[in-house]
């Protein structure tokens, strides 16, 4: 499907069996707000981590990320069970989502991230993932009906990437297909000079994980105490995220193993599990859904680098929010 820039009056609903951004609609937004969207498996939780590190500027949080971070469209707990638990918060609110921007209110009072990563190693941690989630559990907490048949075995990770890559579904239907990440990622794409969105790459974070904070802080409009930088870089670290699982994984009860849900934390998976064919295939097919600049920044192209978008760089400094984190308590 080739590029397009969509510009739709009213967002699109995307609707899944676990998700529906119709919930979105109505949403009362405040000052300062931060969307966290992105693709699954291309840091959410890291983000969602280093925005709660941000606001408490503490390394241990007040409550499980998922408490302070609730991701509105799942549809595990009621709409107007999270919209109350969003109007109780007192803190800078910070709220999940797997929507692309098309499908979000957008409200310049709001800060939307957009998490990217090369979609082979999203796809690898993807598969992965897949075999640690416990369906029946994901199923009956979002009122599903049990599958008819058993679930076949998974094919291999080459053979199933493989057929990742060459897949031609519906990017609206499927977004955890690769025509489905290039549309989320072409979309935010095209936003990337509004001055209320910012690209964010996993690459980035793993390269300069204490710049990209210090950076986003000030995008955020953030004054954090320089004592107080080296602790929440050392919990915002794989490392320590992973020792705290139980209390940083997105839904409990649906994993067979927290901290398998840290899998690995490193790029390079997916160009490990491909020759060198396979790889030129892929960035054929790739060629056919996104723009090459877009394309170029997703995987680190060097002869592109003056086309990574001025926003993901976090080159502007936003003016500070209204309110100090010293200053709320923690909801």
């Amino acid at each position: 499907m080739a590029y397009d820039r969509r510009v739709a009056r009213t967002p699109f609903r995307y609707q899944s069996p676990d998700e529906d951004s119709a919930r979105w609609l109505g949403f009362p937004f405040r000052d300062g707000d931060i969307v966290i969207s992105t693709r699954s498996k291309t840091g959410t939780t890291w983000v969602q981590m280093i925005c709660a590190l941000l606001i408490f500027q503490a390394p241990e949080l007040p409550a499980p990320l998922a408490q302070l971070s609730p991701w509105l469209d799942h549809l595990i707990a009621p709409r107007e069970q999270v919209y109350a638990e969003l109007a109780a918060q007192e803190h800078r609110r910070f709220i999940k989502t797997h929507t692309p921007l098309e499908g979000l209110p957008l409200d310049p009072r709001v800060t939307y991230i957009v998490t990217a990563r090369d979609p082979l190693d999203m796809a690898v941690s993807l598969y992965h993932q897949g075999g640690n989630i416990d369906r029946e559990r994901l199923r009956g907490l979002t009122g599903q009906p049990g599958p008819a048949t058993p679930r076949p075995a998974p094919k291999p990770l080459h053979d199933w990437l493989i057929g990742w890559i060459a897949s031609e579904d519906d990017p609206r239907q499927h977004l955890d297909s690769l025509p489905g990440v290039m549309w989320h990622l072409s979309d935010a794409w095209a936003r990337r000079d509004e001055p209320n969105v910012l690209l964010v790459h996993y690459d980035d974070l793993s390269a300069d994980l204490a710049g990209q904070m210090r950076r986003l802080a000030g995008q955020l409009g953030m004054a954090i105490p320089g004592e107080t930088w080296p602790a929440l870089v050392r919990a915002a670290s794989f490392e320590a995220m992973r020792g705290r699982a139980d209390q940083l994984v997105p839904t409990a009860g649906i994993f067979k193993d927290n901290a398998a849900f840290f899998r690995r934390g490193a790029s390079g998976a997916g160009r490990e599990t491909l020759g060198a064919q396979e790889l030129a295939g892929y960035r054929a097919r790739v060629a056919q859904l996104a723009p090459p600049d877009l394309i170029a920044w997703l995987h680190r192209d060097q002869r592109l680098a003056a086309d990574r978008p001025r926003r993901g760089e976090y080159l502007r400094v936003r003016r500070p929010f209204c309110r100090t984190a010293q200053s709320l308590p923690a909801g």
